[in-house]
């Protein structure tokens, strides 16, 4: 387990990273203002469980592996770049559905599904795990154990933190879903401004 001073300094600082909206918090926002609550938490569980590949690359070392070789880091941080943008791409080209009571709601299993890709290929996540959260590792401690504990602390503070976005996004969304078309434009170029971010940083 984590030193209790290690804890004190780490919740705070982890709190605060995660009130800074990134590019996970903007997935969640656009897909609560599209989809609505329901949708915007399922985004918000499957970014947090792909959150837990990366506690458990970060405890075998892959995290590592991923950034000290180019061309793997760069191979993880196209893929993800690639993957936003498809999505923005797919929301633009695609039509506005009309409101039919019978039509069935948006598979939850597709957000949750993007939710994880998103997070997985999101190299920004693999850097936190390998250059913030070891500053809280005490090496004459098991390290793997620390590191799971501090991961599940990341993820629980996030599920709350994330979880607030989600409910705000799907408050607004209620507002303006009756303007179908700016809503999926906005979305869509979201995804796409998202996907720029990550090709470029």
């Amino acid at each position: 387990m984590p030193s209790t001073h290690a804890f004190a300094v780490f919740l705070p600082a982890a709190l605060l990273l995660l009130a800074i909206p990134g590019p996970a918090v903007l997935y969640i926002v656009a897909t609560s203002v599209e989809g609505g609550r329901r949708n915007g938490l399922l985004s918000v569980a499957g970014v947090h469980l792909g959150s837990m590949v990366h506690i458990a690359a970060a405890v075998a070392g892959l995290s590592a592996l991923i950034v000290s070789s180019a061309i793997a880091f760069s191979s993880v941080k196209y893929l993800g770049a690639a993957y936003l943008v498809y999505v923005g791409i797919r929301k633009l080209v695609g039509k506005d559905e009309a409101v039919v009571e019978e039509r069935p709601p948006r598979s939850g299993r597709r957000v949750f599904t993007q939710g994880v890709v998103v997070n997985v290929l999101n190299p920004k996540t693999a850097l936190f795990f390998l250059a913030f959260l070891p500053q809280f590792v005490d090496p004459d401690r098991p390290v793997w154990t620390q590191t799971i504990v501090l991961g599940m602390c990341w993820i629980a503070l996030g599920l709350l933190s994330d979880g607030a976005y989600a409910l705000a996004g799907g408050t607004i969304g209620g507002l303006v879903r009756r303007h179908r078309r700016a809503v999926r434009y906005g979305s869509g170029g979201i995804y796409i401004g998202l996907g720029a971010v990550a090709a470029s940083s």
